[in-house]
């Protein structure tokens, strides 16, 4: 059974991917002023977002998407009788996996045939990406509806992201420091490390430059395998960065070699919705178990 695959904002895939791959992305608001709020990726993009961060020293907030704006999501394929999976970032994070669920409801009412799953996937960002990715190659390989639906429970456990941040400033005025506030992240700029499983961010350690700090996610990447006796070449990688592309493939060289595998999909540019959280300056990987291993 043929099925279409919608997932919110937070995946960060490009349009050009989306697109490609019949992926429908229904898309975060991010505002500078607290009253005007724009689509990411439709009135705003990446570097627009990043810069006014950089040089107008801006503290962004975003919006989720309402429940409306996944009504109008779902209906074209649900009166075409396509079924859907929606992806939605973890719900510690985010309402958008509750306006979605509000939204499936709301149309089954008057489509009680509908077939709409949503999905709270425990993860954001680059990791929602590659998990929506492997969604694509599940659909594209013919899984059926139900195995995808199995196969997308039994991963969401496997994925991580283990990334560095310039400071906790963005992490303070967003709300999200949470557990973070152990890592006592004023003192003298120090860079955490930061993993995020179980759709929760926890502390990974700090260091005192962001070279040793782009070490250590390399460095905890690789722990994360020998110590669970795990196989990397089991999983798809994705690299994510704010605005620093040269570190981006800095990091990337650095755990191709460490690992012995090859990133194809693998930079990712971290969008609004976590960017207002982090800062103009995340780097990082994220990773999960392939489908099919």
């Amino acid at each position: 059974m043929s099925y279409q695959i919608i997932s919110d904002g937070s995946c960060d895939l490009t349009g050009e991917y989306a697109e490609k791959n019949n992926v429908k992305v229904v898309p975060f608001y991010v505002s500078y002023d607290g009253e005007n709020y724009l689509k990411e990726g439709i009135e705003i993009d990446h570097d627009e977002f990043y810069n006014k961060m950089i040089n107008e020293h801006v503290v962004p907030k975003s919006s989720l998407p309402s429940v409306q704006d996944f009504v109008d999501a779902f209906m074209p394929y649900v009166e075409a009788g396509t079924p859907i999976i929606c992806i939605c970032i973890t719900d510690k994070f985010s309402g958008s996996y509750q306006s979605a669920t509000n939204a499936a409801n709301i149309i089954k009412e008057d489509y009680p045939d509908a077939v709409i799953t949503v999905v709270n996937s425990m993860v954001n960002t680059v990791l929602q990406g590659i998990l929506v990715s492997e969604i694509v190659r599940m659909r594209d390989n013919n899984v059926s509806y139900e195995e995808t639906l199995e196969r997308i429970q039994e991963m969401i456990p496997t994925g991580r992201i283990i990334f560095t941040i310039d400071g906790m400033e963005y992490l303070k005025k967003g709300g999200r420091i949470g557990k973070l506030l152990l890592l006592a992240g004023d003192k003298l700029g120090i860079k955490p490390l930061i993993t995020l499983k179980d759709g929760e961010i926890f502390p990974s350690g700090v260091t005192r430059s962001r070279k040793k700090s782009i070490k250590k996610v390399v460095d905890l990447t690789k722990a994360h395998f020998e110590k669970n006796n795990l196989n990397p070449k089991d999983y798809k990688f994705c690299i994510g960065t704010g605005i620093t592309d040269d570190e981006a493939h800095e990091l990337a060289s650095m755990i191709e070699e460490a690992l012995d595998i090859k990133i194809d999909f693998w930079n990712v540019r971290i969008g609004t919705t976590i960017g207002t959280h982090t800062g103009p300056y995340p780097l990082g990987t994220s990773f999960i178990k392939l489908y099919d291993k």
